[in-house]
């Protein structure tokens, strides 16, 4: 069978941010097994790389390094050939199509900050251009929406608001940039776990509703006010799975830290700090305590997913 592949295959890189939440109202589980979710989610300076070339037809397959490469599959569990797959299957000719993907990766697993997702959202977008796709933004993000809540966000990025289950973003108004230090857990937490956790805790839980003293805290521009609103209703859940991370956020918070709360599902502490300078002291003064993995310090909100070569 002869070579289905361009005389000079050409590769695309895509850079895509973590993710952190700024709230997550959770709500009682829907009748398909989902929760509703209230969220604020900020895109932050801490990037996966996606790099995408052609393979043969229907070939399809991964190579990750980095970041907890060793525990990211590379079958067809792996998102980034979910999001491959169902490009090719919609917006075909599937049989002329493959995709061989690299992922490098800064985000950490099973992290909370949306790294798994980050890189679905990444591959389509490489696949995208890789294969000359005539599929607009829009087009983009209801695919995304079909293979997790948190991917179209990844696409979008800046400071959005999450509703459904996290997978309808509207971007929202936020002045100013935010600096934050993201201290990384020595294991990771499985989300079903912690939405398990949450669910066996809450015998009634409200419809979820972001914070209105959030909302105009962004507006503002203030960190202080921002800092003093984030809330995460899977927090008390991810505490009890880890108690260790009560700790990681009570040292933060004495090191001066405006806010802080678990990302997501967690394991990753994250803590809003008056500016840069105040970041890196908070850094340098969380890794002597030695209660995690590593610190990294980030700035948000950045732009989505976006090809970088």
């Amino acid at each position: 069978m002869a070579s289905a592949l361009p005389p000079n295959p050409v590769g695309v890189r895509v850079r895509v941010p973590a993710k952190i939440n700024l709230a997550l109202r959770v709500g009682a589980p829907r009748a398909d097994g989902f929760h509703p979710l209230a969220t604020v989610y900020q895109a932050v300076s801490l990037y996966d790389e996606v790099h995408a070339e052609w393979a043969e037809p229907d070939e399809f397959e991964v190579a990750v390094s980095g970041e907890g490469a060793d525990l990211v599959p590379t079958d067809e569990r792996n998102l980034a050939i979910r999001a491959a797959r169902l490009l090719a299957r919609r917006h075909g000719p599937y049989d002329s199509l493959g995709v061989s993907l690299s992922i490098k990766k800064a985000i950490p697993v099973a992290g909370g900050l949306a790294g798994g997702s980050s890189n679905g959202a990444a591959a389509l977008l490489a696949c995208a251009v890789l294969w000359d796709i005539d599929i607009d933004h829009d087009g983009l993000r209801t695919l995304a929406a079909e293979l997790g809540s948190d991917v179209p966000f990844a696409l979008l990025g800046g400071t959005a608001l999450g509703s459904g289950r996290g997978e309808q973003v509207v971007p929202v108004l936020a002045r100013g940039n935010y600096h934050w230090v993201l201290a990384f857990g020595h294991h990771g937490l499985s989300t079903p776990a912690v939405y398990r956790r949450f669910d066996e805790r809450s015998s009634r839980v409200p419809p979820p509703e972001v914070p209105p003293t959030l909302m105009n805290a962004l507006r503002s521009g203030d960190p202080a006010a921002v800092g003093a609103a984030l809330i995460n209703d899977l927090q008390p859940a991810a505490l009890e799975l880890q108690p260790r991370l009560r700790q990681v956020l009570d040292a933060g918070l004495e090191l001066g830290a405006l806010g802080a709360l678990v990302s997501g599902s967690g394991p990753t502490c994250a803590f809003l700090t008056s500016s840069e300078t105040a970041a890196v002291d908070l850094s340098v003064a969380l890794s002597a305590e030695g209660l995690c993995r590593s610190i990294r310090r980030a700035t948000g909100p950045v732009s989505g997913a976006r090809v970088i070569g």
